[in-house]
């Protein structure tokens, strides 16, 4: 890790189907990144925020609306272009010199994936920290589970909805600064 004392941490909500069908012609797309910001030193979690984003490569089913309460309405009001929520993390967050942290690795994968297929440097750094992992080692476990469980097995509360990009990546916080302590 580099030695700043903010660590990124980040949630995506992405389209989705049931059973994982991806229709013919669309993509998996990012439609929310849901990101905060740990300090390591006062243990301060802030800056949490849901940016939305209008999917250019699918559409938002019924299914991924039920999932996550984003709707086709949410993403016409609120949303951006995936290339200036980029350009909006990098500016309020300075995220090319931070870590930056995920519940697992699909954050991360999905980020680099749509940034290399769009052609849009990715605006996190290369130091990603899989919190699922660090978890899973930190309590000596052999198998990995879900942010819901992990919370409940460190006897913490949920907060917010699961599967809002931002409350996921506020309760990762919470699990990461537990780990960090």
């Amino acid at each position: 890790m580099k030695t700043t004392n903010e660590i990124l941490i980040v949630d995506l909500e992405a389209t989705c189907w049931e059973y994982d069908r991806i229709p013919a012609g669309q993509k998996v797309d990012i439609i929310e990144i849901g990101i905060c910001e740990l300090n390591v030193a006062t243990q301060a979690i802030s800056k949490k925020q849901s940016i939305y984003v209008i999917p250019e490569r699918s559409k938002i089913s019924k299914f991924c609306t039920d999932l996550t309460g984003i709707t086709p309405q949410l993403i016409k009001e609120k949303g951006i272009h995936f290339e200036e929520a980029c350009e909006k993390i990098r500016d309020e967050y300075h995220s090319g010199s931070l870590t930056w942290a995920g519940f697992g690795n699909f954050d991360k994968e999905q980020m680099m994936q749509q940034c290399d297929y769009l052609g849009i440097e990715n605006p996190f750094s290369e130091s990603y920290l899989n919190v699922m992992n660090q978890f899973k080692h930190y309590n000596g476990l052999h198998k990995m589970m879900g942010l819901k469980r992990a919370l409940k097995f460190l006897n913490m509360d949920f907060e917010g909805n699961h599967h809002s990009g931002a409350d996921d990546a506020y309760n990762a916080a919470k699990i990461l600064r537990e780990i960090l302590q």
